[in-house]
């Protein structure tokens, strides 16, 4: 158990370094590494004290911190276990509406997790001309624009025409992202019913259940997504899977596992 304790904690310390020396200091949620090699650091403390005066420690305090962290580990395992099935899942079918959720803009510059998302849209709008995409993403702090105009900027430059493109610019985070993309959703529908001559609500309500809705995001990403998107409502949502920095692809998983777990105890998926 030393040698698995140990061998943890020297991992995620060199892991921490790797990430800081690829990335920068300030990459998202990189302290957790530390925070990791320090419990694992801990454990092996613990349990050479353990070891060493047996007889002096209540057999119930091994037992609970044990039976703490190994539920922990197993909950985490679970998550990641279905970080990998959404990846698994993510289609490759043709949807009538795409939302492409947007990711950090340095200033008015892609950030290379949202790079590889619109390389993938460039992709799929290839194989399917008559899927709108949904480019949704608000404009955060250290960013000259929305999320959603820089994606449609780079989208359009490479061809992409704006009869495929509607912009959302107001969300946040990832439910606002669903929620707000798919008002829009709606109100296109409901403007297609007006060209058409029917009535709005009937003919969303029609419609409604056939619409096959596509979520693009990183591919650790695409489980939550597709979870907030059915508990917003959405129930023929797909996930569609862009590619992710292999360096970081660990850290981003613990991360999303992190984001999982949050976002299942705040009921928003």
């Amino acid at each position: 158990m030393m040698v698995i304790f140990c061998s943890s904690a020297l991992f995620c310390l060199i892991y921490y370094v790797i990430i800081i020396c690829y990335s920068g200091i300030g990459t998202s949620f990189s302290a957790i590494w530390l925070v990791i090699a320090g419990v694992m650091g801990f454990a092996a403390l613990f349990y050479r004290f353990y070891l060493s005066h047996r007889h002096r420690i209540p057999l119930w305090v091994p037992v609970s911190l044990v039976t703490v962290l190994g539920a922990f580990a197993a909950m985490f395992a679970v998550v990641e276990i279905l970080i990998g099935v959404g990846m698994l899942r993510a289609t490759r079918q043709s949807m009538d509406y795409v939302i492409v959720l947007g990711a950090q803009v340095r200033g008015t510059e892609l950030s290379s997790s949202l790079e590889r998302r619109l390389e993938r849209v460039l992709s799929y709008a290839d194989q399917s001309p008559n899927t709108v995409f949904v480019l949704s993403g608000g404009q955060g702090k250290g960013e000259e624009i929305s999320e959603a105009r820089a994606m449609y900027e780079y989208l359009h430059y490479n061809g992409v025409p704006d009869s495929q493109l509607l912009l959302e610019q107001a969300s946040t985070n990832t439910v606002e992202n669903i929620r707000n993309s798919a008002r829009i959703i709606e109100s296109q529908e409901a403007w297609k019913a007006i060209i058409g001559h029917q009535y709005l609500s009937d003919a969303y309500k029609e419609r409604a259940d056939q619409i096959q809705i596509g979520v693009l995001t990183s591919n650790f990403h695409v489980y939550r997504a597709r979870a907030i998107a059915r508990k917003q409502g959405l129930s023929n949502v797909h996930g569609i899977a862009a590619g992710s920095d292999p360096v970081l692809f660990l850290h981003l998983c613990v991360r999303e596992g992190f984001a999982i777990l949050k976002d299942k105890f705040m009921g928003n998926m």
